[in-house]
Parts: structure tokens; sequence; C-alpha cells
């Protein structure tokens, strides 16, 4: 093989492998509403086990919501095969509230619709995907899981 056709082969065979050694890209939500769809990476992200961990506080999407209409919530299976719940903020009657669903079970699913009740205004929701360790309560000495990574969504331009 003579020297010019090595190279290139070498320098083919090092693009490879380099590419072999990046890390994957972390997992997306989508949130859908009115028609409109939006993805966003974590703002937070931990691996399971808590050891390594990365925050991007540009991360999150912003998507408009009317009062009373619902958000579909699609999450990868990264994400669902590990237990995860939905929290998130609303104004209704002039009130801010908080809300959260049921945990998700690993496995259990990979969809979620948010639905607020009566002429509530969402201002935010995130996703939560726990961590496979569980830490002590200060207050309570309870075990409790670690939330090990988040998905954030803001509500713009609504007025509630």
């Amino acid at each position: 093989m003579s020297a010019k056709r090595l190279v290139p082969l070498v320098l083919v065979g090092a693009g490879v492998l380099a590419s072999a050694c990046s890390a994957p890209p972390l997992p997306q939500v989508t949130f859908f509403a009115v028609n409109t769809t939006v993805a966003t990476g974590p703002s937070e992200y931990c691996d399971l086990q808590v050891n390594k961990c990365a925050a991007d506080p540009a991360a999150g999407a912003t998507l408009a919501v009317p009062p009373n209409k619902p958000v579909q919530i699609s999450v990868p299976t990264e994400i669902g095969n590990a237990a995860w719940q939905v929290t998130f903020k609303f104004k209704q009657n002039g009130q801010e509230q908080e809300g959260r669903t049921a945990v998700f079970g690993a496995g259990e699913r990979l969809a979620y619709t948010l639905e607020l009740p009566g002429a509530a205004q969402l201002e935010t929701a995130e996703v939560q995907r726990y961590a496979g360790v569980l830490t002590l309560d200060p207050n309570t000495g309870e075990p409790q899981f670690v939330v090990g990574a988040t998905w954030v969504l803001s509500v713009a331009g609504q007025k509630g």
C-alpha cells in the first residue's frame, strides 16, 4: 500500500475512534399543546447512581398554552425506564398553586397528558427522573428518592 493511501485510511480510522468515544446525547423531552411542539434537553442531568452530573441553565423550552388546554408530554425510553413524575405550577382564581403527578414506575409509560382544573393557567411543568439512590429526609428521617434529572417547560404569553 502506498503512503498516499495510508494517510487517508489512518485519518478515517481516527475519526471513527473519536466518534465512538464521544458521549451519547442526553435525552430530550417533548411538550405539545395547541398544535405546537417543543423539545428540550435536561437542565440538570445525573446518571442513575448520581456519580456524574451536569447542569445546563440555558436548557428548557417555552410554549404558549392557553388556560384550560392540556399539555402532552412525551419522554424517551431512557427516562421511561426509570421512575419519573411531572411537577407543575399554575394560577387559578389569582392564586399560585403547585401540583405533581403520581410517580410513574420504570417501564410504565412514555407519555402523560397534563390537564388542569377549570380555567387554570399553567405556568411551568417539570419532568423529573428519579435516580437509583435513596437519601434520608433531613426533617423526617424518612428515606426519599433523589431527583437525578429535570426537563423544564415555561409557559409564555398567557394571562391567567
